[in-house]
């Protein structure tokens, strides 16, 4: 377990490695000068020069990735350029929000989408299973801005049971936190329990029809047990990929409902570095982003051996 647990650890390193050399190089040769943006339009070709070599970028490439990678493995993520702020600041300020949106998210969706493809796989083509079917089509092609704006009148404008936008962090209070979060997570959680749901109900259904489901019913086994025990554990592994995925993609996905919402998070914060052509921020952005998904998928393959028996190490 423990060489299984090191030789992971040690593949996440190539991958990052990976994503380093593109967001490098896809930053430095895209059209625009890091120089120009600071210095302004005014700027003298000396004054240009001067910052361009206080910054390092009239080095040849491979000194600029080997001094930025240095500076990343020293938890320096560099400073912005329009606020001259130290992005680790920025990011630290920033993530919270969007951290306690997609957990909240992640719990409603998969506290409500699990159930929903049990019953779906085990009322198969009844009125339950084309229900949830609908609800999977629906909460796939509505777009989340639109479910946002809905939610928002309804909620918020007519009922007035959520205020229309805004956060409060978790330390003001579980009742502030839930009253400005509750419907940006709802927002969100419509996809993931359409995907979540329309996977539990496939899975459930290839499993529902194994030898030792109906040898278990044929013991006497509370179809409940045979649902939750037997074919629910089963059936996880994909349906645990699917959430962890979900939660990675969800840190950075959320640009649109931070917007809808007015949530100071790190989504919002990537589209005011694109821009302003931030490029340190946006650096950071996309390497937090990357290095959650692999940590995430990491955490999801160790977790496969306690649903699924028939791994080994």
């Amino acid at each position: 377990m423990l060489g299984y647990i090191l030789r992971r650890i040690l593949a996440v390193i190539p991958v990052m490695l990976l994503v380093a050399v593109f967001v490098f190089l896809l930053l430095r040769l895209t059209p625009g000068d890091p120089a120009a943006i600071i210095a302004g339009d005014m700027a003298t070709p000396a004054q240009l020069e001067r910052i361009r070599e206080a910054m390092g970028l009239n080095q040849p490439l491979h000194i600029q990735f080997i001094t930025w990678v240095g500076q990343l493995l020293r938890g320096d993520l560099g400073v912005s350029l329009i606020s001259n702020t130290p992005v680790l600041t920025m990011v630290a300020d920033r993530i919270g929000p969007t951290f306690s949106i997609a957990i909240l998210t992640i719990l409603m969706s998969v506290a409500m989408a699990v159930p929903m493809g049990v019953l779906a796989a085990w009322k198969h083509r009844s009125a339950a299973d084309y229900a949830v079917m609908t609800f999977s089509v629906l909460g796939f092609s509505v777009p989340v801005f639109v479910i946002g704006y809905i939610f928002i009148l309804i909620f918020s404008l007519q009922l007035g049971w959520f205020p229309v936008q805004g956060f409060a962090p978790i330390g003001s209070g579980l009742g502030a936190f839930l009253s400005k979060a509750f419907l940006p997570a709802l927002t969100l959680s419509t996809i993931y329990i359409a995907l979540i749901a329309r996977m539990t109900r496939a899975n459930m259904l290839e499993v529902l029809g194994e030898d030792y489901i109906r040898t278990a019913r044929a013991k006497g086994a509370p179809e409940r047990t045979v649902l939750f025990r037997h074919a629910l554990k089963n059936a996880a592994v994909p349906i645990l990929t699917v959430i962890g995925s979900g939660f990675a993609l969800l840190i950075g996905g959320v640009v649109v409902t931070e917007t809808v919402f007015n949530i100071p998070g790190i989504g919002r914060l990537t589209v005011d570095a694109i821009l302003a052509r931030d490029y340190p921020v946006i650096q950071a952005m996309i390497l937090l982003t990357s290095f959650l998904y692999v940590l995430v998928n990491l955490l999801i393959d160790l977790s496969y051996s306690f649903f699924d028996p028939r791994i080994r190490y």
